[in-house]
């Protein structure tokens, strides 16, 4: 197996780097993106690229994640578009609501941040990840609310919601990418969603260091194990894993054109 791509970890949440990414080609991992959860620490995650080889892929996205909206401040769109300008940087993100972590008085400033998120992915045409934990009624409402304004390319990372948000979602234009969660036992409803949507529109993440896959389930994540979500995606949708493989790096290229 070759060419599977970790389309969402937090290379700066890891211990050791280089483990990690000699762990990630034995996986076949082909590449991996490294996502930004605070503004002010972007270069972190444009120097992460300094990795990038052809053998692993290694690039990055820039943004304010919804649970750091009141350290970090609401950005200008202009500050966002900017920071995306360096070769590695191929999205923006992650952005969007919290509601778990995000008591009521901060929820306006979560959204502003991410309909100012969705305008620079707007402008700049490149995707933005979005971060959805329960909020599936506010997110849908913002992506319609924004996308009449102009389509913009966008996709629900470790999908954790219900159909409606997913089925809204396609509607749009946007992508679905599973995270561990779909391996767990209690995670039916993911399962669901996962068998439901339209294969174009399917990617696979770990998350890592977080939400660490089944059999690996307790330990730290890391982006290799994306293979075992990519397994358990293949089963759901009855496709051997070279197939799941092929269409979730074409789908990868296909919204991060960049890349």
């Amino acid at each position: 197996m070759s060419g599977l791509i970790d389309t969402h970890c937090h290379l700066d949440r890891l211990d050791d780097v280089p483990a990690a990414l000699t762990l990630a080609k034995e996986h076949g991992l082909a590449g991996l993106t490294t996502i930004g959860t605070r503004l002010s620490r972007a270069s972190t995650q444009i120097e992460l690229t300094r990795f990038d080889t052809p053998e692993l892929r290694v690039w990055c996205t820039i943004g304010t994640h919804p649970d750091h909206v009141e350290e970090e401040g609401l950005p200008e769109v202009a500050a966002i578009t900017r920071l995306t300008e360096p070769q590695g940087v191929i999205g923006i993100g992650e952005s969007g609501l919290d509601y778990l972590h995000g008591d009521v008085p901060v929820r306006a400033a979560q959204a502003d941040s991410f309909r100012r998120h969705i305008a620079a992915a707007r402008e700049t045409g490149l995707p933005l990840v979005i971060h959805a934990r329960e909020a599936d009624d506010d997110v849908a409402a913002i992506l319609r609310d924004e996308h009449a304004k102009g389509a913009f390319p966008f996709l629900l990372h470790c999908f954790a919601s219900g159909m409606a948000l997913a089925e809204a979602a396609v509607e749009l234009g946007g992508y679905i990418s599973f995270s561990g969660l779909l391996t767990f036992p209690k995670c039916e409803t993911i399962r669901e969603v996962a068998r439901a949507m339209p294969q174009e529109r399917l990617l696979v993440e770990t998350d890592s260091p977080f939400l660490a896959p089944v059999p690996k389930r307790g330990k730290p994540n890391t982006p290799g194990f994306v293979a075992y979500t990519a397994q358990r995606l293949a089963e759901e949708r009855e496709m051997s894993l070279e197939e799941l493989t092929e269409l979730t790096t074409r789908n990868f290229y296909t919204l991060f054109r960049r890349a």
